[in-house]
């Protein structure tokens, strides 16, 4: 089974789009009708998340953290006692292309422990024109890049275990969990493929 994990706090604007995307990956041919569960981890949501996930049909988890860190942390480990081999991880504001799971898999198969996937911004209307040129100018979407991001990450089981999970951080929670990997000798794939579109909030 794959296991895909979204963090969620007061996201009704935007999360049905983010689960119908990631349906749409987790029916995708390659994918060989292998099962794939969603889980919506609600942090402290207090608006209409938990109904949006249950409309979806989408499974939901309730926790009252505030924090990132410790809701990626609880839906890891729940896909994990449900039996998943593989852990995907993305956010309520980002939507998946429909190859996304398949992409993340190709490079498992070809010994990749984990994978690091770029995101494309797809609204710059909360900045500046200055902060989108600066951010452009340093990020490289090619294969071989460093970014790192929750909301494009995959990581398999036994690699995720080794490393120690998540950890208790309200942000780069993804940045620690891959510097984990890392020191425990996982491969990392940092690969352009696996697609994911994003907001830039802040």
């Amino acid at each position: 089974m794959i296991g895909v994990a979204v963090p969620a706090h007061n996201e009704e604007a935007a999360l049905a789009r983010c689960l119908a995307a990631l349906q749409r990956a987790a029916r995708h041919a390659e994918l060989q009708a292998e099962p794939v569960m969603l889980l919506v981890v609600l942090d402290s949501c207090t608006d209409g998340s938990a109904a949006i996930a249950r409309r979806a049909g989408v499974h939901g988890l309730a926790v009252q953290a505030r924090n990132v860190g410790l809701a990626r942390q609880a839906g890891a480990q729940a896909l994990l006692a449900a039996g998943a081999r593989w852990l995907a991880f993305t956010d309520a504001d980002s939507e998946v292309a429909d190859d996304w799971l398949v992409a993340q898999l190709r490079h498992q198969q070809a010994g990749a422990d984990a994978v690091c996937g770029c995101v494309t911004v797809d609204d710059w209307s909360l900045h500046t024109a200055q902060v989108r040129s600066r951010y452009e100018a340093h990020y490289r979407a090619i294969d071989g890049h460093r970014h790192i991001h929750g909301a494009n990450l995959g990581v398999c089981a036994q690699a995720y275990r080794r490393a120690g999970g998540f950890r208790p951080l309200a942000c780069s929670e993804d940045v620690a969990l891959v510097q984990d990997l890392q020191a425990t000798g996982a491969h990392i794939a940092w690969s352009v493929t696996p697609q994911v579109r994003t907001s830039a909030r802040r």
